[in-house]
């Protein structure tokens, strides 16, 4: 599996003496076909990158200023045991938190951070999906993660903010151009045109923040014209007169002044996916941390699917199968034999939290405040906090409280930059991992085998942990020496053997795509049915819906900053990688051209931005094909760490414009809005 973005697309690695010579995407997964994308080929500049941690490092200067000494894997080890026996005798194992990137392997951090007797795991889902997971949860009991969609085969596909063709995954880009070479309709939403709104049928530039809005009127259209699939809603959906009531006031013309998109358009759009159904997508959004009523935006975008009929059919949203639904044993949990914690995770007991628990953001709260008990130490495993969420000059002051920070990742990260210890991580092509789980129409059992040795002084992540087990006294809840007697562990009562992955790569666990029988649809709510009024939001006192609250308009000379992915970056995490570098090594200011001419700004000119606190220099990108409210910039730039030579300076980071956000969420999903965040821009 490639690891140079969190899809973590199949890979096949050539080898030669014992160096990678080639990677393409894995000829046996439909959908990848050996193709792969730009970040994926640029796996062996990393593999043969030396601006990367080269051994364990233990901080000797102030937090932050880069004075490390090298230090062998045991006394590493040994020096962070110390700390998180001291910090558990002191304030209890609960003090103790770790957080990652989430995904397909966190088995193994979730079953050593109970192992040590701490509730408190975290993934960085407030900075994506988090207000997207908890919206399709209120709806269908599933997670987002339960969920996927069937591009190839369908009919029209409604795209809002989801920049699919640049912010890619291969395997969904590859369905959509096959849906679309089917005859597939594409209509995309955005306050700013890109690729996607090039490729598509129908591009609506939309008033940033009003996409709640506009569905608001969408649903209104496709009620009163019943549009909708009149026989799946009365069999599968509840609530469908009280969501009659609520947008019987929002019609397409008060949109229109909302929105700026035509009320023609809105009417247009529903009697087109109307015509289409069920065989259409309302994607529900990938990253929606972004406003403050961003969950009642997706919530509306997978309410829409329910409508039309589109939920686990062909050509529309597909509840994703695991091995206990096509009558396989699943793989065992590291954790099983580890005893339940009693303690509760952080945020569970916090006064008026959002819904769900694990919210990073809620786990800074309490290394703030010590509230409803102390976090005294934070491991973050291949997860940068303080590159994604807003604020790092904020976050300073929260984890300058903790008696221990501990990064441990392949890259020199913001985060590990301000730690007390960095452990390198093997890269993806040096190391195995544990044995993980693809659910899908065709659920699968995945293998990431290493394909050479380790360049320097690293190790994999299943090593680290169970070491550091080892020296936290509950090595026995670890008995591994190798990865083989992990899998080996995993794989018992499946009917499987490491053999069965060999030819592959993959072991699928059924033959033909399975599907629930639409006769007889049942989702995990209490109802069994599609919950337009959500039992699970009302005990937890949130409407099923919302008043739409108009967002605030820019002040004189200020605009609402907006961000994205680039195709050949992720993150902030590869900005340092030759390859990548050589193509875009730093951002610019997209900035509307009406608005520019206003203030005296060119293409190219450098401009400055600020916000309370900071002023960053950056190039204008003068364009007509931007909302004259925002302007946008690629996330990820202005690397901070002397270390990383190429990307040292270049850019700037849009997380330090975000000041005073660090703790401004929606307040029902608990995704960070990150862009409630207005600058200033003028000419340097």
């Amino acid at each position: 599996m490639c690891g140079m973005c969190a899809v973590r697309c199949p890979i096949r690695v050539e080898v030669e003496s014992g160096r990678v010579t080639w990677i393409e995407g894995n000829p046996h997964v439909a959908g990848i076909e050996g193709s792969l994308c730009a970040k994926g080929a640029a796996g062996i500049a990393l593999e043969y990158d030396a601006e990367r941690p080269q051994s364990p490092l233990i901080r000797v200067g102030a937090r932050g200023a880069g004075h490390w000494r090298q230090a062998t894997w045991e006394e590493a080890l040994s020096y962070i045991a110390e700390k998180l026996r001291t910090v558990s005798e002191k304030y209890g194992p609960k003090a103790i938190a770790l957080t990652d990137r989430g995904g397909l392997f966190t088995d193994l951090t979730k079953s050593f951070i109970k192992a040590l007797g701490s509730p408190n795991y975290f993934d960085h889902d407030d900075t994506c999906a988090k207000n997207v997971n908890i919206a399709c949860q209120s709806l269908f009991g599933y997670g987002r993660g339960d969920t996927g969609y069937d591009f190839a085969n369908t009919k029209h596909i409604v795209l809002y903010g989801r920049n699919i063709f640049e912010a890619l995954q291969v395997k969904e880009v590859n369905n959509v151009l096959n849906g679309i070479e089917k005859g597939a309709k594409l209509t995309y939403i955005d306050i700013r045109a890109n690729t996607t709104a090039a490729k598509a049928d129908k591009f609506l530039r939309i008033r940033p923040g009003t996409d709640y809005a506009f569905n608001l009127a969408l649903i209104h259209t496709i009620i009163k014209e019943k549009l909708y699939d009149v026989e799946f809603v009365e069999k599968n959906v509840t609530g469908l007169d009280e969501l009659t009531a609520f947008v019987a006031q929002y019609t397409p013309e008060w949109a229109e002044r909302e929105t700026e998109i035509p009320a023609a358009e809105i009417v247009n759009l529903a009697r087109q996916v109307g015509e289409a159904k069920p065989n259409v997508i309302f994607h529900g959004g990938w990253m929606l941390a972004r406003y403050v009523d961003s969950f009642y935006a997706s919530r509306t975008m997978y309410l829409l699917n329910a409508l039309l009929g589109s939920v686990e059919t062909k050509g529309g949203l597909i509840i994703s199968k695991g091995p206990g639904d096509v009558g396989r044993k699943g793989l065992n949990s590291l954790g099983k034999n580890i005893p339940e914690v009693e303690a509760k995770i952080v945020d569970a007991a916090m006064p008026g939290k959002s819904m769900g628990t694990g919210h990073i953001v809620n786990c800074y709260k309490a290394i703030k405040t010590g509230q409803p008990y102390p976090i005294k130490a934070l491991i973050s495993y291949r997860y940068d906090p303080m590159a994604s969420l807003p604020d790092p000059e904020a976050q300073k002051t929260y984890l300058d409280n903790l008696d221990l920070l501990v990064s441990i990742d392949v890259n020199y990260s913001e985060t590990g930059w301000f730690s007390d210890v960095i452990l390198p991580e093997a890269t993806y092509l040096e190391r195995s991992n544990i044995l993980a789980t693809q659910k899908g129409v065709k659920p699968s059992f995945l293998i990431r085998r290493q394909a050479v040795a380790p360049r320097f002084d690293s190790k994999p992540g299943w090593e680290i942990f169970t070491l550091l087990a080892e020296k936290m006294g509950v090595g026995n809840y670890f008995p591994y020496r190798s990865i083989e007697d992990i899998w080996t562990y995993q794989l018992e009562g499946t009917g499987l053997t490491l053999q069965d992955f060999a030819a592959k790569g993959f072991v699928s666990l059924t033959d033909k795509p399975v599907f629930q029988d639409r006769d007889n649809l049942k989702f995990k709510t209490p109802s069994g049915k599609i919950e337009l009024i959500s039992q699970a939001l009302a005990k937890n006192n949130f409407p099923s819906f919302a008043p739409y609250i108009r967002p605030k308009k820019p002040d004189e000379g200020y605009f609402r900053l907006t961000f994205g992915r680039s195709p050949v970056h992720t993150h902030a995490q590869s900005q340092n990688i030759s390859y990548l570098n050589e193509i875009l090594s730093e951002n610019s200011l997209w900035i509307n051209d009406r608005k520019a001419s206003e203030i005296g700004i060119e293409n190219n000119d450098l401009v400055e931005v600020s916000s309370d606190s900071y002023v960053g220099m950056i190039k204008a990108c003068v364009t007509p094909y931007i909302h004259p409210e925002a302007v946008y910039m690629l996330h990820g730039f202005g690397n901070e760490i002397p270390l990383k030579k190429r990307s040292y300076g270049k850019g700037i980071r849009d997380t330090k414009l975000e000041t005073g956000l660090l703790e401004t969420v929606d307040p029902v999903g608990g995704g960070v809005a990150y862009l409630e965040c207005m600058v200033k821009v003028r000419k340097a």
